[in-house]
C-alpha cells in the first residue's frame, strides 16, 4: 500500500509538472486562395479553440462555447483574421462567415475576395496567433488557372522568412506534429520506460531487473518503434486518402485510453503478447490521428501522395531523435535502485493520469465543440 500511495503521490508531481507544457495540441488552420481572370478569393478555417486564447471567445469562462458567444465575437474574430493574413497586391473585401463543424471542433470559416490576379510566386504574409501560440501553422493550398495547386505550410513567427516549397514544407510539418504531438509522444515514452529493464519472476513475484548490455534495450526499442512507424503509416495513408474513415469524436478518446492501457500494463502485466504487437494495434489508432492534416487540403491524387510520402518522413525523423535521446537517457538510469519504482512506476502513474484525463475531456458534451 505504501508502494502504491508513493507512485501515485510521485504520478501526481510529475502529473503537474509536465502536462501543463503538452496541454494544447499543436494547432492548424487551413488556407485556400484561388485566382483566375474574374479575381482571387481566399478562404482560411481556423479553430475556435486556437482563437480562444487571443480572443477570449468564452466570455464567462465557464468552459463552454455558446453561439451566442460566438455570434457577438465575430467582428473581432474577423479584424483578426484580416490583421493577420496580407496577400501581396490584393485587397480583400467583406468577408462571408462561418461555422464548420469537424471531427476535432468546430472552425471559424472567412472567405473574401479581391479584384486582383496573382503572378506565379505571390507573396503570402501569415501571422495569425504568433503571440500566442508558437505552435500554430498556416496550411496554405494556392490555386492559379492554368498553374497546379502550389502547397505551403506558413509560420507565423516568420512571416518574412521565404515560404518553403512543398518538398521542404511538409517534411518539417511532420516534424513538427511529431514533437508537438503530446499525446503521441506520452505514449510512445511509456512503451520505453520498460525497455532498458526486463522482469523477472522470483519468490517474491515480478521484480524489474536493468538490461546488462545496450544491444538488451536496443532490440526491444526498434521492435515498438519499428510496429508503431508501420501501423501508423498504414492508417495515415489509409485514412487520409479517404479509403478508411474514422470520426475524431471516436479517434481522439481512443488515442487516450491507449496510454491509460500501455500505462497499466508497464504497472501490472495486462495486455497479451509482445510489446511490439501491443504496439502495432495501438499504432493503428494513433494514425487515424495523424491523418486530419492532409485530408483537409483535398489534394490531386499525385500532390496528395507526395505530400503524404513527406509528411510521414517528418514523422518519422521527429519520432527517431525523440525514442534516441530518450533511450539514451533511460539506458542510463536503469542501474539506479529507484528506477523501477520512480521512472516506471512514478512515469506510468502520470501517464495514466494524463491519458485519463484526456479521455474525459475528449468525451465531454460541449454546447459547442471547441
Amino acid at each position: 500500500m505504501k508502494r502504491l500511495l508513493a507512485r501515485l503521490l510521485l504520478g501526481i508531481t510529475l502529473l503537474g509538472a509536465v502536462v501543463p507544457a503538452f496541454a494544447h495540441k499543436a494547432s492548424d488552420a487551413y488556407l485556400q486562395i484561388r485566382s483566375g481572370a474574374q479575381g482571387t478569393s481566399a478562404r482560411i478555417d481556423v479553430a475556435l479553440r486556437d482563437l480562444d486564447p487571443l480572443l477570449d471567445l468564452d466570455a464567462d469562462a465557464d468552459g463552454r462555447l455558446t453561439w451566442g458567444e460566438v455570434r457577438r465575437a465575430w467582428p473581432r474574430i474577423e479584424q483578426a483574421v484580416r490583421a493577420g493574413l496580407q496577400i501581396d497586391g490584393c485587397a480583400l473585401g467583406d468577408a462571408r462567415r462561418s461555422l464548420e463543424r469537424r471531427g476535432d471542433g468546430t472552425y471559424a470559416a472567412l472567405e473574401f475576395r479581391a479584384d486582383c490576379v496573382l503572378g506565379p510566386m505571390p507573396s503570402v504574409r501569415y501571422t495569425l496567433l504568433a503571440d500566442v501560440d508558437p505552435t500554430h501553422r498556416g496550411l496554405l493550398r494556392l490555386e492559379r488557372d492554368g498553374a497546379a495547386p502550389l502547397l505551403r505550410v506558413l509560420d507565423p513567427t516568420r512571416p518574412e522568412a521565404p515560404a518553403a516549397t512543398a518538398r521542404g514544407s511538409f517534411v518539417a510539418e511532420g516534424v513538427h506534429h511529431i514533437v508537438t504531438g503530446a499525446d503521441h509522444l506520452l505514449f510512445l515514452l511509456c512503451l520505453l520506460l520498460p525497455a532498458v529493464m526486463r522482469r523477472e519472476r522470483t519468490s517474491g513475484g515480478l521484480r524489474w531487473r536493468p538490461v546488462e548490455r545496450p544491444s538488451d534495450a536496443v532490440w526491444p526499442v526498434l521492435g515498438i518503434v519499428s510496429a508503431f512507424t508501420l501501423a501508423h503509416s498504414l492508417t495515415l495513408g489509409l485514412s487520409a486518402a479517404q479509403w478508411v474513415s474514422l470520426p475524431a469524436s471516436f479517434i481522439e478518446p481512443a488515442i487516450a485510453a491507449t496510454i491509460v492501457l500501455a500505462a497499466i500494463d508497464n504497472l501490472r502485466p495486462l495486455l497479451p503478447g509482445p510489446r511490439w504487437l501491443v504496439t502495432f494495434v495501438f499504432g493503428l489508432v494513433h494514425g487515424f490521428g495523424f491523418a486530419g492534416v492532409l485530408g483537409e487540403l483535398d489534394l490531386p491524387r499525385g500532390e496528395f501522395a507526395w505530400a503524404l510520402l513527406q509528411f510521414n518522413l517528418g514523422l518519422e525523423l521527429g519520432q527517431s531523435v525523440i525514442v534516441l535521446a530518450a533511450v539514451g537517457l533511460l539506458y542510463g538510469l536503469r542501474a539506479r535502485r529507484r528506477y523501477p519504482s520512480w521512472v516506471i512506476g512514478g512515469g506510468s502513474v502520470a501517464a495514466l493520469l494524463a491519458g485519463a484525463l484526456w479521455f474525459v475531456e475528449r468525451t465531454a458534451p460541449l454546447a459547442l465543440p471547441m
